[in-house]
């Protein structure tokens, strides 16, 4: 989920009935915002302390790889559906992989462009024959092809199931490793994130999932799979994206974990046991927000039987990721995002509070709910409030300028410790003028950006309440970033 602050803050003065409304909303309104800019403190202090413990300073990663014939196999599920533009760099980036024990299996789900052509010309695919079950609910096989040139790659290809869920259930019936690792075509993993991420498994054996960092690869440099130069995209939208992923990896997620209370691990980069996964009957072919559903699901049956376990978040482990440059696709990720949001929290309300679920269903859900579901609303209604009030003479304007500077101030210190932390950690972006730019569209997203943002969110919730059909679609990509110098085979 991505972090928010806002910063309609009304204040009025009155007399009578009205008054006391107006004061009771305005009250209303400033308790919110104190519970969310608290909850969000609270997982950057989390946060602070973690990444001290995570980060690339660690030596360990450089000694001898002792370990390494302890790694378990991995399965890495590639979903794609009329990805022709980016699949072949996607899959050139994972056979680049660094680590001892793996096969990438991209499903091909359905779609009607050439997805499948160009894979069979770049990577000499043949029908072979394969033995599997279906553990897993998922649509009809229609042929599975195995790589000539790469023995550990192989391609479904499958009826369209109407979502990544649908997808990935494929995927992990024909999976043969004990783990397996979802991504999206439009990724690219650093050559040693699956290793990092990985040994979660092994220094936590209780460990059913873990997912990584995911980072914007608009304004970076991907040549023949490999990522060979980092910088922020061109467009003042894609920028703003790239803040929003950092304050919710490096903040958001990291201090969830830490708290053992994680509910989401992002589609385009996490790792799971299989066999777990096929326990709780996969993932879920009617959800939106499949990957944060599975994992919630996870936690109640863990829960439910009493079962140790942990979901941790690796923020080292990094996945570039292309991101939406136009407002239509923009707006249609974060509809469905909200959606899948709500439809997740409502399949599974009966986690919050719930008797022994720890800081999953007393913590972690009241959070989703309350911080995360309803600010949309909260913010157009705080948002339509103040306007009426300036309309009708009731608006104390020196207290909601107050508002105004102190919760764009609590934005942007909330951006400034993600900066900051990215600087003195990981250091992604070198360049001082990179980071002096995202500084400033810290600022300048409250004015405009944030409002439309919780615009379509409330869209989003509109749909879910009313029911409507709901359906992935086709995306608008971004192939700036990619160049190939390897000629087809």
């Amino acid at each position: 989920m991505m972090v928010e602050w806002y910063w309609v803050a009304p204040a009025a003065i009155g007399f009578g009935w009205q008054g006391q409304l107006i004061n009771g909303l305005f009250w209303f309104f400033l308790i919110y915002q104190i519970i969310v800019g608290t909850s969000y403190i609270s997982l950057n202090i989390i946060a602070l302390y973690v990444v001290r413990r995570s980060t690339r300073g660690g030596k360990d990663l450089h000694l001898p790889r002792v370990y390494e014939s302890s790694l378990p196999g991995v399965s890495i599920l590639l979903t794609a559906y009329n990805e022709e533009q980016l699949i072949a760099t996607s899959v050139r980036s994972l056979l680049q992989l660094d680590y001892p024990l793996f096969e990438l299996i991209v499903i091909h789900d359905g779609g009607n462009d050439d997805t499948l052509g160009v894979m069979q010309r770049e990577f000499n695919l043949y029908p072979c024959p394969y033995a599997f079950e279906y553990a897993v609910r998922c649509k009809p096989i229609k042929q599975i092809y195995r790589s000539r040139s790469h023995p550990n790659l192989l391609m479904i290809d499958k009826a369209n199931g109407g979502g990544k869920a649908d997808a990935n259930n494929a995927g992990i019936n024909v999976a043969r490793m004990p783990l397996y690792c979802g991504m999206d075509a439009d990724s690219v993993l650093e050559r040693d994130s699956l290793l990092r991420v990985v040994r979660t498994f092994l220094e936590k054996p209780n460990t059913i999932a873990a997912g990584g960092s995911v980072r914007i690869v608009n304004g970076c440099q991907v040549q023949n799979g490999r990522l060979i130069k980092t910088g922020l995209p061109s467009r003042w939208m894609a920028k703003i994206q790239v803040l929003e992923y950092l304050r919710a990896f490096l903040f958001g997620r990291l201090g969830w974990s830490k708290l053992q209370a994680l509910l989401i691990i992002s589609g385009a980069f996490g790792v799971f046991k299989r066999e777990t996964v096929i326990a709780v009957g996969g993932y879920l072919p009617t959800s939106l927000g499949e990957d944060m559903e599975l994992v919630v699901r996870l936690h109640r049956h863990s829960l439910a039987h009493n079962q140790p376990y942990t979901i941790n978040f690796v923020p080292d482990p990094v996945c570039w990721t292309d991101a939406p440059e136009d407002l239509p696709t923009l707006r249609k990720q974060r509809i469905r995002w909200q959606r899948g949001l709500l439809e997740t929290l409502h399949e599974h309300r009966a986690l919050c509070f719930q008797k022994g679920s720890g800081r999953v269903g007393w913590l972690a859900y009241p959070f989703m709910l309350v911080v995360e579901a309803l600010s949309p609303i909260i913010e157009v209604l705080g948002l339509i409030f103040t306007i009426l009030l300036g309309c009708f003479g009731y608006l104390n304007v020196d207290a909601s300028l107050l508002f105004l500077a102190a919760s764009v101030g609590m934005g942007l210190l909330l951006s400034s410790l993600a900066l900051v932390l990215e600087e003195r950690s990981f250091h992604v972006y070198p360049r001082f003028r990179d980071t002096a730019t995202l500084f400033l569209w810290a600022v300048l997203e409250n004015f405009g950006y944030r409002q439309l943002n919780s615009w379509w969110r409330l869209q989003g919730t509109w749909h879910w309440l009313r029911g409507t059909e709901a359906k992935w679609g086709a995306m608008v990509r971004n192939t700036s970033w990619m160049t190939e110098d390897t000629p087809s085979k």
